[in-house]
């Protein structure tokens, strides 16, 4: 008898960390990559111009593995010690650094305030899905729910041919059973982190625009 596939069981704290540790690998192997290409066409002797082409190459690939470390250090790290809080003014840095290029622009409206680092895991996790929606670019507008340390976010996606993931929302819902792979790990990560937060976070369209709210 033919039928949809048995879901996996939840990985453990190890199998976690793990998928964790492979999606953070899996973000920096790009512009590192870049760099070693550009240090070999140094190593070959250039031409003046390939010569600078490759510096350009080396400078913009090591901006780009910089903003990726540092928003990853926030958003899937330690952050501190149990109990930390973390500055939303240092979240928004991170999160423009590592998501505006020239396709995608961040519109900022949160206070800036002092919050639990869980909670700002959480609304950078919730930006990368709200990006992931826009694969053309466009533009992240972030709002509060509420205020004070109980305080959510909103996060509405706008560009050409937004589309909603449905795998994603899956993940997302705390209904869903499916395995988890390297590949599903961020929103199941995100999950996680709301329900450590007394959070639901939920993805779904709002006319244009792809809305990640946490509540």
């Amino acid at each position: 008898m033919s039928g949809a596939p048995s879901p996996g069981p939840a990985p453990d704290a190890l199998e976690l960390a793990a998928l964790l540790c492979s999606r953070v690998c899996h973000d920096l192997i790009s512009p590192v990559g870049a760099i070693v290409n550009g240090l070999e066409v140094l190593d070959d002797n250039p031409k003046p111009e390939d010569r600078e082409f490759a510096l350009d190459l080396i400078r913009k690939s090591a901006r780009t593995a910089s903003a990726r470390l540092q928003f990853c250090r926030l958003a899937f790290g330690a952050a501190g010690s149990s109990g930390a809080q973390i500055d939303l003014g240092d979240a928004q840095a991170v999160a423009r650094g590592h998501l505006e290029d020239g396709k995608t622009t961040v519109a900022w409206n949160l206070p800036r305030v002092l919050l639990p680092k869980d909670r700002v895991k959480l609304l950078l996790n919730m930006m990368v899905i709200a990006q992931q929606t826009i694969p053309r670019g466009g533009v992240l507008t972030v709002d509060p729910i509420g205020q004070g340390e109980g305080l959510g976010f909103r996060v509405a996606a706008s560009g050409l041919n937004a589309r909603m993931p449905q795998n994603i929302a899956d993940l997302l819902s705390s209904g869903h059973l499916a395995g988890v792979d390297a590949h599903a790990v961020q929103p199941y990560y995100t999950r996680l982190l709301a329900q450590s937060c007394g959070l639901n976070v939920r993805l779904s369209p709002e006319g244009d625009a792809v809305v990640v709210t946490a509540s």
